[in-house]
C-alpha cells in the first residue's frame, strides 16, 4: 500500500515548449505545464469545461526524453508526486509553488 501515498497521475496537453536546464555534474531538469480538462453540466444543462494548468519538473533520463520530444500542444501522461517547496524572488518575497515531480511519462499522439 505504501507505493500509492502521494501518486499522482495526469493526462494533458503541453501548455509551452519545456524549458530544459543543463545543472552541473551533466544532469538535467525540465520544467512544463501541462492542461487537464474537465467537464460537467451547469444547473442550466450546458456542458461546461474546466481547465486546470499544472506545474511539472522532471530530473535525469525523463527530462532528456522531454527535451528531445515534447512540445507546446503534445498530449502526454505524467505519472510522479506531488510537491511543495518555496523561495525568495529577486524582490526578497518568499513565494510557493506547488508541483508534480515525474517518475515516468507517456507521449501521445503522433
Amino acid at each position: 500500500m505504501n507505493a500509492m501515498k502521494n501518486k499522482v497521475q495526469l493526462i494533458g496537453h503541453v501548455g509551452q515548449d519545456p524549458e530544459v536546464k543543463d545543472l552541473e555534474g551533466g544532469k538535467k531538469v525540465a520544467n512544463l505545464t501541462l492542461a487537464t480538462n474537465d467537464y460537467y453540466i451547469n444547473d442550466k444543462g450546458e456542458k461546461v469545461e474546466n481547465t486546470e494548468w499544472h506545474k511539472v519538473a522532471a530530473w535525469g533520463k525523463i527530462a532528456e526524453i522531454i527535451e528531445k520530444y515534447v512540445v507546446k500542444g503534445k498530449e502526454i501522461v505524467v505519472e510522479g508526486k506531488l510537491t511543495h517547496r518555496s523561495y525568495e524572488d529577486k524582490d526578497g518575497t518568499k513565494r510557493y509553488v506547488t508541483e508534480v515531480v515525474a517518475n515516468d511519462i507517456l507521449l501521445l499522439g503522433k
